[in-house]
């Protein structure tokens, strides 16, 4: 195979019922055995879709040739790099999630500050894990700026992005954004943290310079092991793309990256139902977290507020 031959004149499925060439099986294995993101048989159009707008770019004949492309020492690991980009677009908005926002604000803030009021310097770790374009984590950074001094005059932030696609991460580092993206936010935020360019908002390097984004394979294991000690995990539609298999050990590494006490929130349209019963489920207004459970000891010196919600075991 030499990459940059003429491609063949391929790329649309035949018309009628579509059955996937052998090739095209491999590849979704391939991608399984990577990262963990499954396409079940009735997405396969789509990855034959995707798979055939990287076939056209290098010039390749068919699935065949970028099957080779996938398993050459040579091209494996840029080439599959390059292949998640595509099949991995998700899109986002900032604040996406309000109830999301007002539980971080009113009830884990002040719990967080209140359980250790002397400790100068406490560092509020968050991973905003599958982050897309950034929204996500430049809206928890806005919270957080907009949080600062008070009562959390001792507090200091770590926000932490990651996600698959090198796209979506360099689009993040840019803090350009259009109107679309920012239209579940006050126009307070809009004002005090962006800058109009034309049709374009700019978001403020005072924003961004709390953010660290980065490229993070969820099913990797050996990089978890540096996610330790984290207050709270972000993680909005990424485990739908996940099997069962692949979804608890995702959720096993969440919870040990957690500390006791810490939170983890999905999507309103997600729960770990069948997936972990490590995590107890906690009730927010209009919103829904997962608490790892803190130790007898920290539980027993925990404050107690009329605020705090309200938390069940899962049944």
């Amino acid at each position: 195979m030499t990459l940059g031959t003429q491609a063949a004149a391929v790329g649309a499925p035949p018309k009628g019922p579509f059955v996937p060439e052998p090739s095209l099986i491999r590849i979704r294995d391939l991608i399984y055995q990577v990262c963990g993101i499954f396409h079940p048989d009735n997405k396969l159009v789509f990855l034959h879709d995707r798979c055939f707008r990287r076939v056209r770019t290098l010039g390749l004949d068919g699935l065949r040739c970028y099957l080779e492309a996938l398993t050459s020492r040579l091209t494996r690991d840029e080439e599959m790099r390059l292949l998640l980009n595509e099949i991995t677009v998700g899109e986002t908005c900032f604040f996406r999630s309000p109830p999301q926002i007002a539980a971080l604000r009113k009830i884990l803030l002040p719990r967080i500050a209140a359980s250790s009021p002397a400790r100068t310097g406490r560092k509020i770790r968050i991973w905003s894990a599958g982050c897309s374009t950034g929204e996500e984590p430049y809206t928890l950074a806005m919270v957080a700026l907009e949080e600062a001094g008070g009562l959390y005059r001792n507090l200091s932030w770590e926000i932490i992005a990651t996600d698959l696609n090198d796209r979506s991460i360099a689009h993040a580092q840019r803090g350009l954004y259009d109107a679309y993206a920012l239209r579940n936010t006050e126009p307070y935020f809009v004002q005090k943290c962006f800058s109009r360019e034309g049709d374009i908002f700019r978001l403020s390097p005072q924003v961004r310079s709390v953010v660290s984004f980065s490229r993070f394979n969820l099913l990797d294991e050996t990089k978890p092991l540096f996610m330790k000690g984290l207050d709270l995990v972000f993680c909005a539609n990424v485990l739908i793309y996940f099997d069962a298999v692949s979804k608890r050990r995702v959720v096993e590494s969440f919870y040990n990256s957690l500390v006791p006490g810490g939170h983890l929130f999905l999507s309103s349209t997600e729960s770990l139902f069948a997936i972990n019963s490590q995590f107890r489920l906690v009730h927010f207004p209009g919103a829904t977290g997962y608490l790892r459970p803190p130790n007898a000891a920290e539980s027993a010196a925990a404050p107690s507020f009329s605020f705090e919600a309200k938390s069940e075991s899962r049944r």
